[in-house]
């Protein structure tokens, strides 16, 4: 009898490993397994429809060439094959071109560049596998990507065209009807014409990780493609170093995380600095990267490749088992995002911060830095009321419920790890700063009870006609007035004596925030009245002198400038449109926060 078609199921016990951060390298084994099955899937797919759309390949040989090319490095190297199916832009290719082609669209390129793309696929795996092959491959901007392996760059004049690969027994070239290329011998070292793909390796043989930096692949973004980009020696040099460094802070801190993330992150797209920032993603398609930008120092590094490490896991895990339904609401807030998110983006966020404030938690026990106790109270705290706010959403399947209960298993005993008092007095600031300055831009008062206590103000009433809360409505993903997180780096900076060196440099920041950082409060609240002066509006200065006034205690203008900073707003905007005598934002705020609780 025909034995049945295998499938890949995850067992229990490795869905409910990787919920506690018990994960191990079989355990990624297995996912990659399934993530490779899932790619030859999409791709054979994608062949099969574009075979029928006449006229999808161009110019280009039709695909037949393609899979008999493919078929030949299946019987001699099936690892070879493998390769190229597990190269992490692989699937992010297949994913954007079936999303073109079923949309009958083009791309950054005409269809024909990207569906063509698998003849470079197919003449990738020929090099590894050291075949005799011929076959023609796109060309963009003179650019033939070779996936997993480099990319040739021809003299092209023309923006799309094509080039032939051809070549054996270790000795391939590219050629167009202007120019050539000579493949190297060793194809992870750069020669005329051809630019390799560069491996990055830290630590010893028994623990070492290895990643590529792809500058490279035109698959390597999270949206459209890019062409390569490729980075100087002296960039290149700080990746290396910065990478070297991280991996010493993981191993250190938290070797079993560590080692999760060496089985995990196959590539890491470098990405510029973005001053007292540290910018990063990552997506399902593309398992096994993550993009990130040139990181201020080593330890910002480590926890954003566990950071991203997290959400490759997750990627992998939502490939086998549904968590939640398909809600793409933007609806609940997190705080380490400015806008409004989906479900399936905060679910995603949680188990990312869960692994950061792992690796910060070991970092703070191992070093008793400063910087790593704040940022594990931080994320700690911000990280459960996340998942607390999750929990019992409507979406969550069963298996949903089970990983967040996984999560919370680890995560709630950490919120009773001693920290001391002033370190929770930050976090506890940056906290009310952010979901403060959220509700103000992203909720809306209903209508209705902003012209009724307008009228209880107009008419003198000595308290407003109901308590200001937050509207049923669910919030906009329009934001009404910039935000700045100008506080949040100034905080983090005067966590060291050298970081306060550098205060002058923060974006936005201004003389009330500073005042506010170090604890001059009566000062920063008379700035941020200033402030308030010259724009009644600025969401900034509004939080902010809530923050101020919060500082010296009790105080109703801080509750509602805190807690319904958006009604305190919108009430203030309609009496500068009706009332002769304009309170200022403050005294509203006095009245109203009469019946805000704190």
């Amino acid at each position: 009898m025909p034995q049945p078609t295998p499938f890949h199921r995850m067992p229990w016990a490795d869905f409910d490993a990787f919920a506690r951060l018990n994960g191990d390298a079989s355990m990624i084994g297995r996912l990659r397994g399934a993530e490779l099955s899932r790619r030859k899937l999409l791709v054979h797919a994608l062949l099969e429809s574009s075979a029928k759309t006449p006229g999808a390949f161009g110019p280009l040989p039709p695909l037949e060439a393609v899979w008999d090319l493919l078929a030949r490095v299946e019987n001699v190297s099936p690892a070879a094959l493998d390769r190229v199916f597990a190269h992490p832009y692989t699937g992010s290719w297949a994913g954007y071109s079936t999303r073109l082609l079923t949309n009958g669209v083009d791309g950054v390129c005409p269809l024909w560049i990207h569906l063509g793309h698998v003849h470079a696929l197919a003449a990738a795996a020929a090099i590894t596998a050291d075949l005799d092959f011929e076959i023609e491959v796109p060309l963009w901007e003179g650019n033939a990507s070779l996936p997993s392996l480099g990319t040739a760059r021809l003299r092209t004049a023309d923006r799309f065209s094509t080039a032939v690969v051809r070549g054996g027994r270790g000795r391939y070239q590219v050629r167009d009807a202007t120019s050539e290329v000579r493949l190297p011998a060793r194809l992870d070292a750069d020669s005329p014409g051809w630019w390799a793909l560069r491996t990055c390796r830290a630590g010893d043989a028994k623990h070492r990780l290895s990643v590529t930096l792809d500058d490279l692949d035109p698959y390597r973004g999270l949206h459209e493609p890019i062409p390569p980009n490729r980075l100087g020696s002296t960039e290149t040099s700080t990746w290396r170093r910065l990478l070297s460094e991280a991996w010493d802070l993981l191993r250190g801190a938290t070797p079993e995380l560590a080692g999760m993330v060496a089985a995990g992150l196959d590539s890491v797209v470098p990405k510029p600095n973005v001053p007292f920032q540290n910018p990063s993603a990552s997506t399902g398609e593309a398992f096994g990267s993550a993009v990130i930008g040139l990181p201020e120092d080593a330890a910002d590094l480590a926890a954003t490749l566990v950071h991203e490490h997290q959400h490759i896991v997750l990627g992998g895990v939502l490939h086998l088992a549904r968590l939640y339904e398909n809600d793409r609401t933007e609806r609940i807030y997190v705080p380490w995002r400015d806008d409004p998110r989906p479900l399936s983006g905060a679910y995603q966020g949680v188990f990312a911060f869960f692994g950061v404030t792992a690796f910060w938690r070991s970092a703070a026990r191992s070093s008793a830095s400063r910087r790593a106790t704040f940022e594990f109270a931080h994320w700690r705290g911000q990280a459960w009321r996340t998942l607390l706010s999750l929990r019992g959403d409507a979406t969550l399947t069963e298996a949903g419920r089970r990983f967040l209960d996984g999560i919370a298993e680890v995560l709630e005993p950490w919120q009773q790890d001693p920290v001391p008092a002033d370190v929770l007095e930050l976090t506890e600031l940056l906290a009310a700063d952010h979901r403060a300055g959220w509700l103000l831009r992203h909720h809306r008062p209903d209508p209705p009870v902003v012209s009724a206590t307008v009228d209880a103000w107009l008419a003198g009433r000595a308290r407003p006609p109901v308590v200001p809360a937050p509207a049923d409505l669910p919030p906009t993903p329009v934001p009404d007035g910039p935000w700045s997180r100008s506080r949040a780096t100034l905080l983090r900076l005067g966590l060291s004596h050298e970081g306060r060196e550098h205060w002058g440099a923060v974006p936005g920041a201004t003389e009330a925030d500073f005042a506010l950082i170090t604890g001059r409060h009566a000062e920063a609240a008379d700035g941020y009245r200033a402030e308030l002066r010259s724009d009644p509006d600025r969401p900034v200065s509004l939080v902010g002198l809530g923050l101020a006034l919060n500082a010296a205690g009790p105080n109703p203008a801080a509750r509602a400038l805190l807690h319904c900073p958006e009604m305190v707003r919108a009430v203030h905007r309609e009496l500068r449109r009706t009332a002769r005598d304009i309170p200022t934002p403050e005294t509203l705020a006095r009245w109203l926060g009469q019946l805000v609780s704190g």
